[in-house]
């Protein structure tokens, strides 16, 4: 983290009447994490970097400018070592390149670059990156999603969406069991799947254990037990593992909170 961004992370903090505590509540995280963040220690990830901005009221550009010059990266240095030697044609690191002061391409192993005066395009192994000087925004598609104009775009169309091929496969596989080998039932078993996915993306999205269906998979568990090995009992103890299951959870949960609170408290001790 530029120490530069840092204090203007403590500026915008105080400007706003926060504690490090309120912030970091506001923002789901620890308070030794926003400490963290304001000693130059560590940097914010993606997500809350946008948080940062909408909480405070300022774009991107204006939380994280500074006068540090910026580094030069990969595909940049590439372009500009495949553009000297682009009139001997094919080289190590490029299969095409060619270059004048406003446009270029370049095509090598670090992925491909392309840029004119309407704007960039980059395609490579970190992802896909558009940047549309024309109409003034730009698109970025990485490991850490989908954002459009530094805003998050893919985590709605996950909530909402990312359950509806586990719906259609589970149709067509049990239409086909069942004209082929006319396996209506048990075939119908595979439906207890809708909800488990449901709730697992649910749980995953939420980071709670808590959200998922778990009897629905006991259920599910005992029916196959009962149906294809004849063991309805004693498969009916089972069931009995889902209390102990919403217990591990809430002691998993109760565990990280104390931890948290217990690290919040040395970082306080620290800063004193």
């Amino acid at each position: 983290m530029n120490i530069e961004i840092a204090n203007r992370l403590v500026e915008l903090r105080k400007k706003n009447n926060l504690s490090q505590e309120a912030l970091a509540a506001k923002l789901g995280i620890s308070r030794q994490a926003v400490s963290k963040w304001e000693r130059a220690e560590a940097s914010p990830d993606t997500d809350n970097l946008i948080l940062l901005a909408r909480l405070y009221g300022v774009s991107l550009d204006d939380l994280l400018k500074t006068e540090d010059e910026i580094p030069v990266s990969s595909y940049e240095e590439d372009r500009m070592g495949g553009a000297c030697e682009g009139e001997q044609g094919f080289d190590e690191g490029a299969s095409n390149s060619y270059s004048d002061k406003d446009e270029y391409v370049h095509v090598g192993f670090g992925g491909v670059h392309v840029k004119d005066k309407d704007g960039e395009v980059h395609v490579g192994w970190d992802g896909i990156h558009v940047d549309d000087k024309k109409k003034g925004d730009n698109v970025h598609i990485d490991k850490n999603g989908v954002y459009v104009n530094g805003e998050r775009k893919d985590k709605e169309w996950i909530s909402h969406h990312a359950h509806f091929p586990i719906i259609l496969i589970i149709l067509v596989v049990y239409v086909l069991i069942g004209c082929v080998w006319n396996a209506w039932h048990p075939g119908w078993l595979l439906f207890f799947l809708v909800p488990i996915w449901h709730s697992l993306i649910d749980a995953i999205e939420k980071k709670d254990a808590g959200r998922f269906a778990y009897p629905v998979l006991a259920t599910l568990i005992f029916l196959c037990l009962g149906i294809f090995r004849f063991l309805w009992h004693p498969g009916w103890v089972v069931f009995l593992t889902t209390p102990l299951y919403y217990a591990l959870v809430n002691y998993l949960k109760d565990l990280f909170r104390r931890h948290r609170k217990q690290d919040d408290e040395e970082e306080i001790y620290e800063d004193r």
